[in-house]
């Protein structure tokens, strides 16, 4: 158990973090979300409801909606965009081990590697396609949740609703998007440049500590 633990600490660690971090978004925003409609004239809600409440997706999804697709744009555009001295980046000349054509005779290679054809040319993408569809589920989530809360306020403050259409065409989502995607870009930009100069012995993340600012890559 305790290899186990040890093998898999990273991801448990960040796990229970997002869900200590959720039930902190979930026990403030629906307080939030309570008095808003209170002072609106509307009746509180249960949790399960809010579970189900526009204010509770939108504010879900539109965070998760710029994670998926800063880390989707990330994994794709290092395949081939460089910055010299950056961990974050491969060597700017010659090949790396990323960049070799998998083979289905090495050893414990995944089963679409020894299978071939199609499956092959969908794992050998899989990454960048799963961050992306995970975006784009997210996205649509997060217009449904912000209208949605969008219509539960008009209807409260007696104005009529509006359609999907109309919405799009409105600047509240659309500044939802925006002020959480230019955080996520402006942290990738960030680590990528950090890394130039800076270090952290131990990190995966960081070069070596004696390591010169133009050597590329960890």
């Amino acid at each position: 158990m305790k290899k186990i633990i040890y093998h898999n600490s990273l991801s448990i660690v960040f796990i229970l973090l997002f869900v200590g971090a959720f039930a902190g978004q979930i026990f403030f925003g629906i307080q939030e979300y309570n008095k808003d409609l209170v002072e609106n004239g509307g009746h509180i809600v249960t949790l399960y409801e809010y579970f189900a409440s526009g204010h509770f997706l939108e504010g879900t999804f539109e965070n998760w909606e710029s994670e998926f697709l800063q880390m989707g744009l990330f994994v794709w555009f290092t395949i081939f965009l460089r910055q010299k001295g950056s961990s974050e980046s491969k060597r700017c000349e010659g090949e790396e081990e990323v960049d070799r054509e998998p083979s289905p005779n090495r050893k414990d290679a995944p089963w679409p590697v020894k299978k071939g054809g199609f499956w092959l040319q969908l794992y050998k993408n899989s990454l960048t396609i799963s961050l992306f569809l995970l975006f784009i589920a997210s996205f649509i989530l997060h217009l449904y949740g912000s209208l949605k809360d969008e219509n539960t306020m008009n209807l409260l403050k007696g104005k009529a609703t509006i359609s999907l259409g109309e919405y799009l065409q409105e600047s509240r989502f659309w500044f939802e998007s925006f002020q959480n995607w230019q955080s996520e870009f402006l942290s990738v930009f960030t680590i990528i440049v950090l890394s130039i100069f800076l270090r952290q012995k131990g990190s995966s993340q960081s070069k070596p500590v004696d390591a010169p600012h133009s050597e590329t890559g960890e």
